[in-house]
């Protein structure tokens, strides 16, 4: 009996010493990554302005040897850019300094981090009745903390649907009929968006001890840290997400009112991207948002309204 005991250890050992030599050859040398090289570009820089054109928009560039991919962190957002570049638009009033964190990614999921610091100029400031209409911004108080709840308009037609990037034609290629997107895990979800610049995304408007669920694209969605749902063709249906806050903030590229969320932030349909248009604020209590998805495939189209 010992005998096979000790024949049994012994190829136990070998296997082990076999899977790890494996892993040796699948993975190869794993060093971490070194030598990040961080570049930044601020968009209308020139010898006149070289804090940018007010924009507040800047393109950052990162190389390190060892690295297959990166990410760039700015407060709770983070951008991950397998090819090394991201940008990203400040919007506090004036020329400021901002701190960005680049992790450069190798092998074997080992990192290297370093940051960056730059001086940027924002000139943008959103208009009041934009302010109003989002938040409910009160110009004679404007210390006063304000908020605004707002939902998928669902009763009317083409609350959702998309159309070619770059298009000004609502829901050009296709547009849903009303509440043609009842029990996706659209319509419960609440988009509500503080003065102090946080959003918060309440997944099921219940309240009650089920869990939200939340639709958007397949391509993307891995992205929400979340499994599950239910795959429909490009889509994922109802697929189960907590309650979550963010920040946001107004930026006008250009000339263009956007809402810009930031970490994992969206409305209506996870695209991968997190800038809404704003492309029509004329009706009472309603916007019509665009925004274009990772892969700039598609424009989708939202219209949204406020509940008082």
């Amino acid at each position: 009996m010992k005998k096979y005991n000790h024949i049994i250890l012994s190829l136990l050992v070998l296997l082990v010493i076999v899977s790890c030599q494996d892993d040796d050859q699948q993975f190869g040398e794993i060093n971490a990554p070194s030598n990040i090289d961080i570049t930044a570009e601020i968009i209308g820089a020139d010898s006149e302005n070289p804090n940018g054109d007010g924009s507040g928009e800047v393109i950052f560039t990162a190389k390190a040897d060892n690295a297959i991919s990166y990410g760039f962190v700015y407060q709770s957002n983070k951008k991950n850019a397998p090819s090394g570049s991201a940008s990203f638009i400040f919007s506090t009033l004036g020329v400021n300094s901002y701190t960005i964190s680049v992790i450069a990614y190798g092998k074997g999921g080992v990192s290297s981090s370093e940051t960056f610091d730059v001086e940027v100029l924002a000139t943008y400031e959103p208009p009041v009745e934009l302010k109003a209409k989002l938040y409910d911004f009160d110009p004679n108080n404007p210390d006063a903390v304000t908020s605004k709840t707002w939902r998928i308009k669902s009763s009317v037609p083409g609350h959702f649907g998309l159309g070619p990037v770059g298009g000004n034609i609502p829901v050009e290629f296709f547009g849903v009929a009303p509440e043609e997107k009842v029990g996706v895990g659209m319509y419960d979800d609440r988009y509500i968006f503080d003065s102090d610049g946080t959003f918060k995304l309440i997944t099921n408007v219940n309240n009650d001890d089920t869990s939200g669920t939340v639709f958007g694209r397949g391509a993307y969605v891995d992205q929400l840290g979340s499994s599950g749902g239910t795959p429909n063709g490009d889509d994922i249906e109802n697929l189960p997400l907590e309650d979550f806050q963010t920040t946001w903030q107004l930026i006008n590229p250009g000339g263009a009112e956007t809402i810009s969320l930031s970490g994992l932030g969206f409305i209506g349909y996870y695209t991968g991207t997190h800038n809404y248009q704003i492309f029509d604020r004329s009706e009472p209590n309603e916007m019509t948002l665009k925004i274009t998805d990772g892969n700039s495939e598609f424009d989708w189209w939202f219209i949204i309204t406020s509940e008082e």
